[in-house]
């Protein structure tokens, strides 16, 4: 080797350590520079970018629209595979953009998408937010624009998914390029679900407003763009309070967007007043009962898919089949008995009151937690709102039990420190002021008639329905722990947590009461009734939930000792009418304030069952039932029991069904033995009544001892039940209500048969 060369190498040898220069990165830490990283950023982007561009390429516009955009037949059908109905053939009927008012085209482009003429026909943002979404499990979130819409209901299907969200991100962006904006809107109109079975806006202009589309006022058009929202939420004939709100809300919100874009004169804007549309003209073929009974299934199958996050435009969309678990006897024998009870006796032509009346009934096996019978009012075709599952009407007393429920569930005490059991002896008084830790709550609830009932037990008490007894008990209770209770048996949650709800004055239904029972009935086990048997969906089967779960929401010492207490208003109590030696019953009575609502439910080993009256006037308003048949007041003891009995008696079979409870409680409870009579009590409101001994109702604790015999002082125990009259009473009138005191209550409701004849007291 040369000098030269020698010297270049030495040279190269001794660089790092003569200039102090880094040393390279070595094994994993070299992958890690700034220029990798760099690098890898770019090649990502251009890998998504191409990937983005390949499935552009690969994925096509259809040619035509998907099935969905051709609605099919829903079929429903009965246990024995018989159907029932057969609704929602092809509900739509397309219309040109030129026959829908212009007006009406704004009114939805603000409601769904106010830049719909500029902008690129997707959103990238909401998209993406929408993407997200889905693989975080988070439900139906995210912007669409009314081009990504259309080609969701027409191109692909309501799935949440995210390859289902990129296909309708490409396939809108090419249908953009080959479609005008007309041609999309005219798309989206007419595929869009609006409630009501109404798939497109023709149809939607004939099932709320009975005109063509083209015959549409603006405010008009702007309730029905405010719909796509939401379209049985919004639906005004079946909007919660709640419900009417928001779209009243969301109407307006519409036309101030078209203010907006200067598509509609703001003077013209404040001069326009919400207008409820006309109500819904049911399809022929379901006359009498199989209107509610589809209507019930309908409501099932929506709320099911709502909980899957699905829309109700899938079921709308047809190709179900519902078969029913409604038992072909046992409804027949419910209609039968509502008939021979109860409207044979009504002559709307003699009566007015007699038009206003709208029963209601739900029958649930317990066994399997379907609903076998279902009564929601005399005529589908002449009144669309089921008295089954409508919630409006106060439960009055039976509530009550709930109460119970409560005590026993929480080990709860009296204010005085004694343990809560149907022996424990409270002050029965008539306006008995409630307590709380020493100090009036501003709550004194009337009892029936008017009687003081001084120290009573309350076991007695349930028989009797004191209102003065179980306000002070849900007090004692909590009435937070007593609601939730409630909610967990199976009652809606919607309801203030005041001591009158001690009465039952929130709303329900008799599908959501025979629910309550029915889970006190399988010893605690909740069940959620199920109008249906089994669904399948183009054939394929569709899993609902099982209506009968193995949760126990209360214990079974709770339920069975609540039942215990309730065969003693049958036994003895405001139910006696139906005591039968068949069978046991355990259920309870209920009158609301004025009247307005009159209730028995009940039930024996294996089947619960509620009756509902209602007094419903014109638009839908709350009126007493006083005077129904001819008769007077109409407590859970008069009709409602005598439905229930007459229904409950025909369907129960001595051979299979079991006839008594099978109750487990701790303390191995027994319901105490009748008493000889009744309290004394006002024959009306202008009678005189006995005033209370010693424990009257200045009596300065609201219960008496614990002990489970009746204390020596307050009243003499009553030594006789009344003797029947001989004739029609004068029915007492029910004082109004007021904020401090109560007026339901639950005794027979006069003795007399309306229409002639003596019926058999009842207490």
């Amino acid at each position: 080797m040369g000098r030269a060369e020698a010297r270049r190498a030495q040279k190269k040898g001794s660089r790092p350590a003569e200039g102090g220069g880094k040393p390279k990165k070595t094994g994993i830490r070299r992958f890690f520079t700034w220029k990798m990283l760099l690098a890898y950023f770019v090649a990502v982007i251009g890998l998504g970018v191409g990937s983005f561009y390949a499935l552009y390429l690969y994925v096509d516009v259809p040619g035509d629209g998907n099935a969905a955009a051709k609605a099919q037949s829903n079929v429903y059908k009965n246990q024995k595979g018989e159907v029932i109905a057969r609704l929602g053939e092809v509900n739509r009927e397309e219309v040109p953009l030129t026959k829908i008012p212009e007006d009406v085209q704004h009114a939805v482009v603000a409601a769904e998408n106010k830049n719909f003429w500029t902008d690129p026909g997707v959103d990238l943002k909401g998209t993406a937010r929408g993407i997200l979404n889905t693989v975080m499990g988070r439900g139906k979130q995210g912007g669409s624009t009314i081009t990504q819409q259309y080609v969701k209901n027409y191109y692909l299907d309501q799935r949440q998914t995210v390859s289902r969200k990129v296909k309708e991100l490409i396939i809108s962006l090419k249908v953009q390029d080959k479609k005008d904006k007309s041609e999309i809107l005219a798309g989206y109109l007419n595929t869009s679900y609006f409630g009501r079975n109404a798939s497109g806006i023709q149809a939607a202009s004939r099932a709320y407003y009975g005109k063509d589309v083209d015959k549409l006022t603006l405010e008009e058009g702007a309730y029905l763009a405010a719909l796509l929202q939401a379209p049985s939420q919004y639906d005004w004939d079946t909007a919660t309070d709640a419900g009417k709100r928001n779209v009243e809300a969301r109407w307006n919100y519409v036309l101030d967007k078209m203010v907006e874009k200067k598509w509609l004169d703001a003077d013209k804007r404040k001069a326009m007043k919400f207008q409820p549309p006309g109500k819904p003209k049911p399809p022929a073929g379901l006359t009498g009962q199989n209107g509610y009974l589809v209507q019930a299934a309908r409501q099932e199958m929506i709320r099911d898919l709502k909980r899957q996050g699905r829309p109700e435009s899938d079921f709308a969309a047809g190709g179900w089949t519902i078969t029913l678990s409604i038992d072909p006897k046992k409804q027949a024998a419910l209609e039968k008995a509502m008939k021979s009870q109860l409207l044979d006796d009504l002559d709307a032509k003699a009566r007015e009151v007699d038009g206003h009346v709208q029963p209601g009934a739900v029958s649930v096996d317990v066994k399997t937690g379907h609903v076998v019978a279902l009564f929601g009012g005399q005529d589908f075709m002449k009144h669309q709102l089921s008295n089954a599952t409508r919630g409006d009407f106060q439960p009055a007393s039976t509530f009550k039990p709930l109460i119970l429920a409560s005590a026993l569930q929480n080990e709860s005490t009296t204010q005085d420190k004694q343990p809560i059991t149907p022996s424990t002896t409270y002050n029965g008084d008539n306006k008995r002021p409630v307590v709380d830790k020493g100090a009036p709550v501003g709550f004194a609830p009337e009892n029936e008639d008017y009687t003081d009932y001084g120290p009573i037990n309350v076991q007695m008490a349930m028989n009797k329905s004191v209102n003065s007894v179980f306000a002070q008990m849900a007090v004692d209770v909590g009435l937070a722990k007593v609601k939730k209770t409630a909610v967990e048996l199976g009652m809606k949650s919607d309801f203030d947590e005041v001591p009158s709800m001690s009465l039952g004055s929130m709303g329900a239904s008799p599908l959501e009461m025979a629910g309550v029972y029915a889970t006190l009935d399988n010893h605690g086990k909740k069940i959620t009734p199920s109008i249906i048997k089994s669904v399948s969906w183009k054939g394929e089967a569709y899993k609902l939930p099982n209506p009968v779960s193995d949760e126990r929401v209360v214990s079974r010492n709770t339920a069975d000792g609540v039942t215990s207490v309730m065969t003693g208003v049958v036994d003895d109590g405001t139910a006696s009418v139906i005591s039968t030696g068949r069978y046991q019953v355990a259920g309870k009575t209920g009158t609301s304030d004025d009247n307005k609502s009159a209730w028995f439910t009940g039930y024996t080993p294996g089947l619960a069952t509620s009756v509902g009256l209602f007094g419903e006037g014109p638009g839908g308003k709350q009126v007493t039932l006083q005077g129904t048949g001819g008769g007077g007041r109409v407590a859970g003891g008069s009709y409602p029991a005598r439905i229930w009995s007459a229904y409950t008696s025909a369907v129960f079979d001595d051979d299979e069904d079991d006839s008594k409870f099978k109750l487990e409680t701790e303390d191995k409870y027994v319901p105490p033995a009748a008493p000889a009579g009744t309290p004394s009590a006002a024959a009306s409101p202008g009678a005189s009544r006995s005033p209370s001994p010693s424990a009257s109702a200045h009596s300065p604790s609201p219960s008496s001892s614990a002990s489970r015999n009746t204390p020596s002082h307050g009243p003499t125990p009553p030594t006789g039940r009344p003797t029947p009259p001989t004739g029609r009473p004068t029915p007492p009138v029910p004082p109004s209500p007021n904020p401090t005191s109560g007026t339901t209550g639950d005794t027979g409701g006069g003795n007399t048969r309306p229409n002639g004849g003596i019926q058999p007291q009842t207490p």
